[in-house]
């Protein structure tokens, strides 16, 4: 190849000595193949180092019609030339941005077959770039790109949605999408047979489209439960959100169908897609369709699903995904406790078949009888009144739910508790309704359904994802306790004292137990074993703790002590820290020796990573060595988005031969590397940005679930959710300290006032504190 040699400088083409020596040389090469070796004076702009480089190879066209761009194919801007002059990377002079735009935008109006696949291809890659993204939405391009999508398919279709996808990265551009293209994104994800490589795409671009809600939109913070959407202005981006979206999820009937079974895909990616798509849908739901969402997914039996993906060893990938889904649960469980009962409550009456035994009773003149129409008909089904709405008030929508569900599991058998409830003294009746929305407290106590949002889980919970199911055992427990301790009215609260034993025992390490354990352990309990557990229980905790009050407190506490520890979290990563990074294992390497994996060792194998003070971009820098950084970011030349990791799964890779860390499991010499538990990965919705590996358990702590904390408020590590369970407990005795030394007592529950004898009065305002 020929090649010849030029300096590039100041305005004079000649450079001082002193100055020539210390500059770099650089390698350019032409579209035509030509290599030159080059000075180039990193103080100089891009444009005039261009202007110069044609000026020199006597290129006809103007420079305007030509850029740099480095091995990989990166655009050669101000901001990263000079690293590019100081590690001599080799440079190529291509057509400018514009130029491209211009022609990629003609060969879309094309639609040859021929070269409309190279040019999308192609356009995957430019789109990210905002000299180019602007030119091509200038020139049309959008619409163009818009057509191809609606009209194509495979490979083409892949390459298409990709490049809509990454220039969806963008908060500008994108916001002239009709109801017929996501229409069209929903019906391509909807097709069973569709591949992975345009389901990714696909998942993601809907993915954007749910987020990009008005109420997320940048400016003044709008509180979620405002009714008003705040107007946005014409071809923003942020007019979308979840209520578009789910429009035209409804009319491709079969999208959610095929999401969900697709998490029992054997290809992981396939899975990973449904899941996130999954997740988003349930973590944007607005308030008028979020029931709607959590019903259809019931239907489909999603949590089934997930709970098979949890027992499946090689889905890793999935770990992130799977927690999210639990917290989402968590947050839809909160939200039927809270909601009001409005499902039909005649499937309970019927499902009773006591009308003939009732109307029986009042024929023969039974102390208790009572017709149909009686105002005691639910009294007799285990409820204490008559005013349904007020018996679910505690436990809302989530119990009703559960107690029809107990209901519609076994018919017969809820029959047969009714009637032989009827046929004792009255005094001596199992409440059976109560015990119901008693054991749905127990249950929602167990599992930490304090507040929306919130989720300090480590591991996985596929008896949460059961709750109907644990529900059913634990309500049949507390029926059969009832009747072996003799129990009435009086002996309510000992009886559920009973049973949260119970759940505490049957339901730990359930992560790894068995569901026929779980079964075992509620079936097989006698009522004797069960009070001595209990009684040396009580020896060691306070009865005072399980009061409502208390357990409000403890709730309380909860949420301030994970902000405490996000906070926390978030200050390490602001301060910064170094990583290895880390060597991928693919299973063909497992048992080879070292020399079989030399060409995988990183040239750089340290990275810095810190966080910006306005918590938006992780920055980062690679180095063959830890060097000083400085505070601030000017030695962290590259950036990562955060709301653009999608993932950060952990033990995904190894240390490099060449790093040693005794915390991080380091690979004896000559040895094949193994995982390191201290390994995590950064996954974007551009793929993997880092695998990397923490020097000690407490950095990967930190960064680990500080970035999931960003990401959507969830812990992974055991070590976190340990340490906010922690401060929750210290904060609770703290403060029921200053009670108890006052010896004051707690009530279980205040009574209510007597109503106001009139609407002559009103609510003050909230008095807000600031600091």
């Amino acid at each position: 190849m020929p090649q010849t040699s030029t300096m590039l400088g100041p305005p004079s083409p000649v450079l001082p000595r002193s100055k020539t020596s210390v500059i770099p040389t650089n390698s350019v090469t032409t579209k035509e193949g030509k290599t030159v070796r080059a000075r180039i004076d990193p103080t100089l702009p891009v444009t005039d180092v261009v202007r110069q480089l044609c000026l020199n190879l006597k290129i006809s066209q103007p420079p305007a019609m030509f850029a740099l761009r480095d091995e990989h194919d990166q655009l050669v801007t101000d901001d990263n030339l000079r690293r590019n002059i100081r590690e001599r990377v080799p440079l190529k002079l291509v057509n400018s941005p514009a130029a491209e735009a211009l022609e990629a935008v003609t060969k879309l109006a094309g639609k040859h077959d021929n070269s409309l696949r190279l040019t999308l291809f192609s356009l995957q890659k430019f789109i990210r770039e905002e000299q180019f993204v602007k030119e091509f939405l200038r020139r049309g391009g959008l619409p163009e790109l818009i057509l191809v999508i609606e009209s194509s398919h495979g490979n083409t279709l892949a390459y298409a949605l990709t490049a809509m996808r990454n220039l969806m990265d963008l908060d500008y551009g994108w916001g002239t999408l009709e109801a017929s293209f996501i229409s069209r994104v929903s019906q391509v994800l909807s097709t069973p047979i569709t591949p992975i490589n345009v389901c990714r795409p696909a998942t993601a671009i809907l993915r954007k489209l749910v987020e990009a809600d008005p109420r997320s939109a940048p400016g003044p913070a709008v509180a979620s439960s405002s009714r008003a959407v705040p107007a946005q202005p014409v071809g923003s981006v942020w007019r979308y959100g979840f209520d578009v979206v789910w429009a035209q999820i409804r009319r491709n009937q079969g999208l959610l169908d095929v999401l969900v079974q697709r998490l029992a895909s054997a290809e992981s990616g396939m899975a990973i897609c449904s899941m996130m798509l999954i997740n988003t849908l349930l973590s944007h739901a607005t308030e008028a369709h979020w029931e709607e969402v959590s019903c259809e997914l019931e239907r489909l039996n999603v949590r089934k699903a997930v709970v098979l993906l949890m027992t499946n060893a090689s889905m890793e990938d999935l770990t992130s995904s799977i927690l999210d889904f639990q917290a989402n649960v968590v947050r839809v469980i909160y939200k039927r406790k809270t909601a009001p009962s409005n499902l039909p409550w005649i499937v309970i009456w019927t499902s009773a078949k006591i009308e003939d035994y009732l109307e029986l009773r009042r024929s023969t003149g039974g102390r208790d009888s009572i017709a149909r129409s009686s105002p005691e008909k639910w009294v007799h089904l285990g409820f204490r009144t008559e005013n349904l709405r007020g018996e679910f008030a505690r436990v809302g929508l989530l119990g009703l739910d559960c107690l029809t569900s107990f209901v519609t599991h076994d018919p017969e058998y809820f029959a047969k508790v009714v009637l032989e409830q009827l046929n004792r003294q009255p005094e001596r009746r199992c409440p059976l309704a109560v015990a119901s929305s008693e054991v749905v407290e127990l249950l929602t106590d167990h599992w930490s359904v304090f507040a929306p949002g919130y989720s300090t889980s480590a591991s996985y919970q596929p008896l949460l994802l059961s709750f109907h199911r644990v529900h059913c055992l634990a309500t049949r427990f507390f029926l059969r306790m009832w009747n072996e301790s003799s129990a009435s009215h009086e002996d309510l609260p000992r009886v559920t004292s009973l049973v949260q034993s119970q759940i505490k025992v049957a339901l730990a390490n359930e992560s790894s137990r068995p569901w026929h354990e779980v079964e075992s352990c509620f079936n097989a309990m006698q009522y004797r074993q069960v009070r001595e557990r209990q009684m040396k229980e009580l020896e060691l905790q306070d009865d005072l703790l399980n009061k409502p009050p208390v357990r409000n407190l403890r709730a309380k506490l909860h949420k301030e002590s994970y902000e405490f520890v996000r906070q926390q979290r978030i200050m390490c990563m602001m301060q910064g820290a170094w990583f290895a990074n880390g060597i991928l294992i693919p299973s063909s390497d497992q048992g080879q020796g070292r020399d079989s994996l030399q060409l995988k060792r990183p040239s750089r194998p340290w990275r810095f990573y810190r966080l910006d003070r306005s918590m938006k971009f992780l920055h980062f820098v690679d180095s063959p060595v830890k060097i000083p950084i400085r505070g601030g970011l000017e030695d962290l030349p590259e950036r990562l988005d955060i709301s653009l990791i999608t993932a950060v799964p952990v033990g995904t890779c190894a240390l490099p031969p060449n790093i040693a860390m005794p915390d991080a499991h380091t690979s004896p010499f000559g040895s094949a590397p193994t995982m390191s538990p201290l390994s995590f990965s950064i996954v974007s919705s551009h793929g993997t940005s880092g695998d990397h590996v923490s020097e000690n358990a407490a950095r990967f702590s930190d960064w680990t679930d500080g970035l999931n904390m960003l990401r959507n408020n969830q812990v992974l590590t055991k070590e976190t959710a340990s340490f906010v369970q922690t401060l929750t407990e210290i904060g609770l005795k703290i403060k029921l300290l200053d009670l108890s030394g006052e010896r004051v007592d707690i009530p279980t529950s205040l009574p209510a006032g007597p109503p106001p004898l009139n609407t002559d009065f009103f609510f003050s305002d909230p008095v807000m504190f600031t600091t």
